[in-house]
């Protein structure tokens, strides 16, 4: 791609029909089997319409490595200390690079694990009512189930790349913005 450490990335997600959704900038930090890696520190405006937040710890995003759809229809993050928040996977389509841009559209459903350790599947409504309201094709649907089911699987099973490998990139954040 040819991004070089600290170079300025965005996350531009949609919600299925163009609707506008998270546009969030960040900083890019490598790559490794698992995909690529971005970094979003603590107070970085986070933007959909009608709504603006900032998260008070730092996140390192994982944009998933080309392979088979189902493999990649996601995006994550992990959270650093000073949240609730272990890892927040979004179920999307598979993201696709557009220059500095990684855009992807967000399927509603979510496995978020707690720093607690516990897992849960949100969002499981809003994705039945937008299978009607916003007439996912039975393909997106299929893709986002299998997707939530395999990521929801390795998260309890500690399966790489949700097995702690995301720490090598928060110390390559710390040490882009001057953290600890």
């Amino acid at each position: 791609m040819g991004f070089a450490l600290g170079d300025p990335v965005r996350i531009e997600m949609e919600k299925w029909g163009g609707r506008p959704h998270w546009h969030i900038p960040a900083s890019w930090l490598g790559s490794d089997e698992h995909g690529d890696w971005i970094g979003i520190p603590a107070g970085t405006p986070m933007v959909r319409p009608g709504l603006e937040v900032a998260l008070d710890n730092d996140q390192v995003g994982l944009v998933p490595a080309p392979g088979p759809d189902v493999e990649r229809a996601f995006l994550a993050t992990f959270h650093g200390p000073g949240g609730d928040t272990w890892a927040y996977v979004d179920m999307t389509t598979p993201p696709v690079w557009d220059g500095p841009v990684v855009r992807a559209v967000d399927l509603d459903l979510d496995v978020i694990r707690m720093q607690n350790g516990w897992v849960v599947v949100d969002d499981e409504d809003e994705f039945a009512e937008h299978q009607v309201d916003l007439g996912y094709p039975p393909e997106v649907i299929a893709l986002a189930e299998a997707s939530r089911d395999r990521v929801h699987a390795a998260i309890l099973d500690e399966d790489p790349p949700y097995d702690g490998s995301h720490r090598r990139w928060q110390r390559v954040l710390d040490g882009l913005i001057g953290g600890t």
